[in-house]
Order: structure tokens, then C-alpha cells, then sequence
């Protein structure tokens, strides 16, 4: 099967981030979201991360022209999917969004049509089951920035067929990306390392350990780390955080895997990382 034509659902950091690298690399993308404020935001994200690159001589004026050309909007995904081969869900994590998203499409989409999930943590084998295609859906977990990040979890479902996986594979390694196979557990491999280390650094904030900076310093110092655990789940941003950790725990059962009370508490309070202004740091 060849994939020439693939829809994003979302617009957000990761869908146009997605949509940005596919067409980068001369598919034909659609990218949808529910209304055209939100399509405009992806699309202006898109051109200015282009920029960027050609800027830095990273591509060139005439690739950054074409790539913007394979890129259509819409706010329709009933009308987006009816010629896809791929699509490719960047909506919120929330397993009901997902799952509405995916019956819809699936009652519209040729046979063929593979359907990925970008979660970072909800179970590939339970939102397969929304559809009548669970051999043909996969986990394709990628990176923020997507353009820039190299790695790629493809994973597995209970029902994901090999010839679905070796497809998917194949593509992530033509996007440029290192694909790591990755079975259908909570969390996968890195939110289900990299959020309990990011959940125990609030912990040591909220009992008084060290400040928020010390402990940050520990972690890029000592650790070698590029940025510490709490800059990154400001970054990533505490709402986030706080759902995979709530999905590792009922996932797999286990009270290391609890939200600690301090984040919970931000993010009721809207303390939300960069993209509110002020988490653990102050971005105003």
C-alpha cells in the first residue's frame, strides 16, 4: 500500500507540528480542527516554523513554497477523509474525543485507510475497539517539536496487523524519524519513565526538598539533562502531565504512579506552564 494522502485531526502544537513534517516531505496533507480560527492558528504555526528553518538554512525558500501548497485546511472531517490513506489523530487526550473522532471517520474511510493515534499515553487497543478496523490502527506517538524530533513510538495494538506495522514503520523512517516498536502498556516507554521522574520533582517542591530552580539544576547538572523536569512539564504542560499521570495509574494499577497533590492543585488553579503564562516558572 502506498500513502500519498493523509489527514491530521488537530491543529494544535502537535497536529500541525505532523501535518508541518508529512508535507515536508511531499505528502499531500489535510488538516482539520473544529473551526477555522483554530485552522488558521495551525496554519500560521506551520509557515512561521518554516521560517525558521529556512532561516537557519536548514531547507530552502522553494521547499518551504511547496510544502505550504500540499497543505489544505478544513473544519470537516467527514469531507476530509472520504480519499485518505492515513489519518492521523492529534486531538485532546481524552479517550471520548478520540474515540467520537475515530467512529466517525471510520463509517467514511476507504477500506484501506489506516488510522494512527498520536497519544502519549491512552491505550491503542482500547480506541481501536471504537472502530470496525482494529487491524488497521496504530499508535504513531510523536515528538514536540515534530519537525525537529527524531523519534517516532510506533505501537502496537492487541489487533494491529503486521503489514499495518510495517507500513507505518516504513513511513516513519521516510518522515526522517527513528521508529522504536513499542507494545500497547500505559504510558508506553517514555511518558511511562519520564512522567513519574517529572511527578517525583513536585513532590520534592511540595515537601520542601529545594526550590523549584535547585531542583531543576540538580537534574540538568548532575543528570546531563537539557532542560530540568519542572521547566519541561511547564512546557509540556500541566494538564498533560496530570492526565498520563492518571491514565499510568488506573492503567497499571500501582500508587507510584499517583499524581502528586501540588499538581493537581496548579492546574485547578489554571497554573498551567507556558502556555497560561505561570506554572512552575513564570513565563508572563
Amino acid at each position: 500500500m502506498t500513502i500519498k494522502n493523509v489527514v491530521v485531526i488537530g491543529a494544535g502544537t502537535m497536529g500541525n507540528g505532523i501535518a508541518h513534517t508529512f508535507a515536508q516531505f511531499g505528502y499531500d496533507v489535510t488538516i482539520v480542527d473544529v473551526s477555522t480560527e483554530a485552522v488558521h492558528r495551525g496554519l500560521t504555526a506551520i509557515e512561521q516554523n518554516l521560517n525558521r528553518q529556512v532561516k537557519k538554512g536548514i531547507i530552502t525558500e522553494e521547499l518551504k513554497i511547496a510544502t505550504l501548497e500540499r497543505i489544505a485546511p478544513s473544519t470537516s472531517l467527514t469531507e476530509a477523509a472520504v480519499n485518505a490513506d492515513l489519518i492521523i489523530e492529534a486531538a485532546s487526550e481524552n479517550f471520548d474525543i478520540k474515540t467520537s473522532l475515530f467512529k466517525t471517520a471510520d463509517a467514511i474511510c476507504p477500506p484501506h485507510t489506516i488510522f494512527a493515534s498520536n497519544t502519549s499515553s491512552i491505550s491503542i487497543t482500547s480506541i481501536a475497539a471504537a472502530t470496525s478496523r482494529a487491524d488497521k490502527f496504530i499508535g504513531m506517538h510523536f515528538f514536540n517539536p515534530v519537525p525537529l524530533m527524531k523519534l517516532c513510538e510506533i505501537v502496537r495494538g492487541f489487533s494491529t496487523s503486521d503489514e499495518t506495522y510495517s507500513i507505518i514503520e516504513d513511513l516513519a523512517t521516510k518522515l526522517e524519524k527513528t521508529p522504536v516498536s513499542v507494545q500497547d502498556y500505559a504510558g508506553f516507554i517514555s511518558n511511562r519513565i519520564l512522567m513519574p521522574m517529572i511527578n517525583e520533582a513536585v513532590f520534592c517542591l511540595m515537601e520542601g526538598v529545594a526550590s523549584a530552580q535547585d531542583i531543576d539544576t540538580v537534574m540538568k547538572l548532575g543528570m546531563n539533562h537539557p532542560m530540568g523536569p519542572l521547566t519541561l512539564a511547564d512546557f509540556i504542560g500541566l494538564d498533560v502531565c496530570l492526565s498520563i499521570m492518571e491514565v499510568l495509574h488506573s492503567g497499571l494499577g500501582d500508587d507510584k504512579y499517583r499524581a502528586c497533590p501540588l499538581l493537581r492543585k496548579m492546574v485547578a488553579a489554571g497554573c498551567l506552564g507556558r502556555k497560561s503564562g505561570k506554572g512552575f516558572f513564570s513565563y508572563a
